[in-house]
């Protein structure tokens, strides 16, 4: 019975972890250092139109972040820092992206509940 009870504690803060991990990751970092996570999503939405061009363009900006991959504007890099090259496996950014989207998709919004 103890290691029934052992496993679903595992199993249920393993869940919760990977919950926090858009906080921890991507939102948090933003908030610190006031970056528009908004604007951000919009102005990908503007360029892309699709979740899937996004999250590629996400991805590939975070596996080697430079002006070159990056949609915003250069002054954008003279208020805000550069961001640092993510060092997770493809796997879990991939996750990440997916959950940043998901966060702040605006179709969610649109619709009456």
């Amino acid at each position: 019975m103890e290691k029934v009870i052992i496993m679903i504690s595992i199993l249920f803060l393993s869940t919760q972890a990977k919950v926090n991990t858009l906080q921890e990751t991507c939102l948090s970092c933003h908030q610190a250092q006031q970056v528009p996570s908004k604007m951000i999503y919009k102005r990908y939405l503007m360029q892309y139109s699709t979740d899937r061009y996004m999250e590629e363009a996400m991805f590939v900006y975070l596996k080697n972040p430079n002006k070159e991959h990056s949609i915003m504007p250069k002054a954008f890099f003279l208020k805000f820092p550069m961001k640092e090259r993510m060092m997770k496996d493809e796997v879990d950014l991939r996750k990440d992206i997916e959950k940043y989207l998901d966060y702040f998709d605006l179709k969610k919004k649109l619709v009456n509940k």
